[in-house]
């Protein structure tokens, strides 16, 4: 016999997640082997911001990337989880600019640039740890001592090498274009940084005169030119109109006179206008339009800036000509009122004055989307400024060639055409930002001027045989965050020097992201990596093989989650559970009102009547394993949630009666294998086998499926009943191999599932380990479980489900006719096939056991049965005599529903059978299925009227 102990009745997180966690990472556990002889396996996490905290797309995707370092850590692979941290520059900048201004009432300005970079450095060491803390709470298996951060020395030499080679090579180059500005915080911004909010507008009518006594086709001296933007007319450089459009064909070549500035602009012809979008006539205003700008470019037209960076009106207007280059002898005055006017107060007085001259044709309502900032949260502003870009069309073929080839893998596929649209038609990208935390751009200037492009001052005048009384001025730009990322697989990894972890672990293995950065991010990662990483023939290396899309956790009404809707949900809510006071307190960032409090709550979900209740880290990260169908936004269930925090306490519960059993004997000496032992053996090597196959295909909801049906229905709710009988009766062999199976089964068990629900697994499997002699400090570098073809067993695997069938519906009859558990009953069989009847005559005192019967009887074809209660599985007939104790009426309308469902089958398939479509197109083998089902469907009808007419005639 086995030495016994106690457990807790119930698994409880809190005492056990953290402390465990620490014990992992004290010991090094999550580090890599860098075992050369092993094959290498490597994630790059996404890294999010400095300045964040944990949501729940983190938790959802970090999840998915642990269950895959845990799964392949445990192949024997050498496996490293890449983690670092983003500089964020925008949004740290802005933070740290709030906490002087709130705790001393400065600006960044008031610093100084240096001083007020050491303030940020400052913060960081403070403050900015908060995700990585919270990383840990979900059970992150990182190696922290690799954690790396965008603005570390090593990066920031890795940023500065790609940015002088890039320029050295001619793909890097500085010039004036036209970029989204936001005139708040005094910088240019990606298109990722801009929200389109839906704003109630106008669309005003302005008449621009026709210019030297031209007229229009209907004898006007004017056109009637519609915008959104009247603050730009000032920058007007032309009027643009469809070339096939009839009412303007003669004016195309002639001049309008511009109302306000009173200069002549052209009016020409361009595909780009809509001829049924107002009156078919647009104005052109390159300097402060997107659209209007490649119009521009196309028709060679001068650019006028009209704008300060601040969003006011200049006082001098710059003229820029096509090429980006100043452009000498264009007359653009601005007429004094309008200079220093902020951008909407003039255009207030622009419509005024259109008014006064009679000029303002008419105004009309007007649905539009007004572009913000994200972080400055005012409406961001076409600026033409001088910009550092990167050409990316050279860097874009190289990395669509590996998508298409197959180097890179896109799942769900269908996002690799998100990829080419963009890449196929990709711009040059503006890297430079007006900021001063973050990477400042490597180039100088003397006083002529004159720009050098180096890795420091110190290069550059070694470089260029600069004196030392040269003064050099450093570019006071900073690179796009996004600049920085792009380089993030190799960078991390040492690069640009050669170390072994960039030999290892390089490409790696598979990236896990969001739709929404295929773009900013995913994208340009291949493209930088492809550029600069070659393997040793020179080929180009892919950052990583596969490119895992998932889609965004939303709430349960399938809302994006937002503070502002106040349905945002806290990972580590899910996990320590909060109160319904806090929960509000956090939602609004404040406490709050009764009356309110109470609106909020009904406003959100109805779980959170109460606030949230705690579920520990592996019910959550089992829950998002659950839920993640590939590629597809997710609606959060708190049922879900509940639901998995139950699982892990079945099997908690499970493990407890496993190791508290008295009768467990794992001693040597002669082991008796039942049929349920052969059964349970080949039902793990099932899941196994399934779980491996769906985690080879990103189905991570499939692999949980797998793992919640074999644990809850095969080994909980059967194979520890089918053990019963045989530690309270069997022999001592028979318990010695029903001991043998429990715990070598559980054993795997609890390593199948510990890439999903690492904490309860590692708690179990220490208590575990000793029983099934297995030795090793931690299930996390124990094997994986591997399919054996040994284990499979067809003949236990169909003896077993015919069992299981016979009990259920033995248990069906007691529970629909009310029949107490603990009654013992007769069962009668008719109708069984030889398989049938061998099954039932290896397993009769365990169906006796199992089903509470005190007689089994196989009933011969010639022999009536008394009047019973029937089920039928397959064409197999069970019968339980009624001896008193059946009620009619019930029985009655049980048998009706019975014989309801079985006409609803039989007409489902003479629907089939009577469609000439599907009789001339199926294979002739899958309709004589269909006749068969149907023969057995009324053979069964048959049996079941007959029944009904019995019990009917009592």
């Amino acid at each position: 016999m086995t030495k016994q102990f106690t457990m807790e009745d119930r698994f409880n997180p809190s005492t056990v997640e953290q402390a465990l966690y620490k014990h992992w990472e004290s010991q090094g556990y999550f580090k890599p082997s860098y075992d050369a002889g092993c094959p290498s396996y490597s994630i790059a996490i996404p890294p999010p911001n400095v300045t964040g905290s944990l949501h729940m797309g983190h938790a959802f995707q970090q999840t998915l990337m642990d269950t895959l370092i845990r799964f392949n850590r445990m192949e024997g692979n050498n496996t490293l989880w890449q983690a670092g941290t983003d500089h964020a520059g925008i949004a740290t900048q802005m933070v740290v600019e709030r906490k002087i201004a709130a705790e001393e009432g400065k600006t960044r300005h008031d610093y100084g640039r240096e001083a007020f970079i050491e303030k940020i450095w400052d913060w960081k060491a403070f403050s900015g740890g908060t995700i990585s803390q919270q990383m840990r709470r979900l059970g992150n298996s990182i190696d922290w001592t690799r954690e790396r951060f965008t603005m570390d020395d090593g990066l920031s030499d890795a940023v500065k090498e790609v940015f002088v080679r890039l320029h050295e090579e001619g793909l890097i180059y500085r010039g004036k274009r036209l970029v989204n500005w936001d005139p708040k915080l005094q910088t240019a911004i990606s298109d990722l940084e801009v929200e389109n909010k839906e704003s109630k507008g106008s669309l005003w009518h302005f008449r621009y005169p026709l210019a030297n006594g031209v007229k229009t086709a209907d004898g006007l001296d004017y056109l009637v030119v519609a915008t959104t933007r009247p603050e730009t007319v000032l920058g007007d450089t032309a009027v643009a109109v469809h070339p096939e459009d009839e009412r303007y064909q003669s004016l195309i070549g002639k001049t309008v006179v511009l109302p306000l500035a009173n200069r002549e602009i052209p009016i020409v012809a361009d595909e780009y206008v809509e001829r049924e979008f107002g009156t078919g006539v647009v104005k052109i205003t390159p300097a402060h339009d997107f659209n209007d700008y490649e119009v521009g470019k196309r028709h060679q037209l001068p650019m006028v800036n009209v704008m300060t960076l601040d969003g006011n009106i200049r006082k001098t207007a710059e003229v820029v000509g096509s090429n980006g280059k100043p452009l000498d002898g264009y007359e653009a005055v601005i007429p004094a009122d309008y200079q220093d006017l902020e951008r909407f107060a003039a255009r207030k007085k622009v419509v005024a004055d259109f008014e006064a001259l009679g000029l303002l044709e008419k105004i009309q309502p007007h649905d539009l989307k007004v572009p913000y900032g994200d972080r400055g949260g005012v409406p961001i502003e076409p600026m033409l400024t001088d910009q550092w870009y990167v050409s990316a069309k050279p860097l874009a073929e190289v990395a669509v060639k590996a998508v298409e080839d197959g180097e890179i893998q896109f799942v769900p596929k269908q996002y690799e055409n998100l990829y080419f649209s963009w890449m196929r038609d990709i711009q040059d990208w503006c890297i430079s930002r007006q900021l001063w935390w973050g990477h400042r751009i490597p180039a100088w200037y003397d006083e002529q001027g004159n720009v050098y492009v180096a890795r420091s001052e110190e290069e550059v005048r070694e470089k260029h045989g600069l004196a030392a009384d040269v003064v050099l001025r450093q570019d006071n730009d900073v690179l796009d965050t996004w600049f920085s990322s792009a380089l993030w697989t190799f960078s991390t990894l040492g690069w640009p020097q050669q170390t072994k972890e960039l030999a290892m672990f390089h490409p790696t293995n598979v990236l896990i992201t969001g739709f929404d950065i295929i773009f900013f991010w995913v994208a340009r990662m291949i493209m930088m990596t492809m550029h600069f990483i070659k393997d040793e023939n020179g080929k180009p290396q892919v950052p990583f093989k596969t490119v895992y899309v998932t889609g965004l956790i939303r709430d349960e009404n399938g809302q994006k989650m937002s503070k502002s809707k106040g349905n945002v949900i806290d990972p580590i809510d899910m996990i320590d559970g909060i109160s319904l006071e806090d929960l509000l307190a956090k939602r609004t960032g404040n406490m709050m009102q009764p009356q309110l409090a109470e609106k909020i709550a009904k406003a959100t979900q109805k779980e959170f009547a109460e606030g949230i209740a705690a579920h520990g880290t592996d019910a959550l990260r089992f829950t998002l394993a659950a839920l993640a169908s590939n590629g597809r936004d997710i609606n959060w269930d708190m049922k879900r949630l509940e639901g998995y925090r139950n699982f892990c306490n079945k099997l908690w519960n499970a493990s407890r009666f496993v190791l508290t059993n008295s009768k467990l004997d794992l001693s040597e000496g002669e082991r008796e294998f039942s049929v349920a032992d052969k059964w349970i053996q080949a039902e793990f090597n099932k899941a196994t086998r399934n779980f491996r196959t769906a985690l080879g295909q990103y189905r991570f909801d499939l692999t949980a499926n797998e793992l919640y049906e074999f644990t809850w229905d095969q080994f909980c709710d059967w194979y520890l009943e089918l053990t019963k009988p045989v530690f309270a009766n069997g022999t001592p062999a028979q318990i010695r191999g029903a001991s043998y199976t429990l715990i070598n089964v559980l054993e795997k068990l609890l390593r199948l599932a510990h890439p999903i629900i690492p904490f309860i697994t590692e708690e179990l499997w220490q208590k575990v380990k000793e029983y099934a002699g297995v030795e090793g400090d931690t299930i996390m570098l124990q094997p994986f479980p591997q399919a054996d073809a040994s284990l499979d067993n067809d003949k236990a695997v169909s003896q077993i489900n015919w069992i299981k069938d016979v009990i259920t519906a033995v248990r069906n009859i007691r529970a629909e006719s009310n029949i107490a558990p603990s009654k013992g009953l007769d069962l009668l069989f008719r109708n069984l096939d030889q398989n049938s009847k061998q099954t039932l005559d290896e397993n009769v005192a365990l169906i006796q056991i199992m089903a509470k019967l005190d007689h089994i009887k196989v009933l011969s074809e010639s022999e009536n049965a008394p009047l019973s209660v029937a089920k039928l599985v397959g064409q197999m007939e069970l019968l339980v005599p009624m001896a008193g104790f059946i009620n009619k009426d019930l029985e009655l309308a049980r048998l009706n529903k019975e014989i309801d469902k079985m006409i609803g089958e039989v007409k489902r398939i003479e629907g089939k059978l009577n469609n000439e479509a599907f009789v001339a197109k199926a294979p002739e083998a899958v309709i004589n299925k269909e006749r068969e089902k149907m023969q057995e469907y009324q053979d069964n009808l048959e049996k079941l009227r007959n029944q009904f007419k019995e019990i009917e005639s009592l």
